[in-house]
């Protein structure tokens, strides 16, 4: 999907350097857009991109990424 930052809507939380990982975006009912990105295209990009092990590019989606909270247009993530 190519990706244009100044076309998405306010608020909606884009992940630096995950951009490849962006699959779509969503949108729920009162206006709310969400990102969606791809947690298999997340992992090879920390495989790549960071060097990092199956098991630790996993850790670190789990606690890093799948586990932050920063307001309610948060991303959400296909399992694929």
């Amino acid at each position: 999907m190519e990706l244009n930052i100044d076309d998405l809507p306010d608020g909606v939380v884009l992940l630096t350097g995950l951009e490849k990982a962006v699959v779509g975006i969503t949108e729920e009912f009162g206006g709310i857009f969400r990102i969606m990105y791809s947690r298999s295209k997340i992992m090879d990009i920390l495989k790549e991109r960071d060097e990092m092990t199956e098991d630790e590019a996993y850790e670190f989606y789990t606690y890093n990424i799948l586990g932050m909270h920063v307001c309610e247009q948060n991303p959400i993530f296909l399992v694929d």
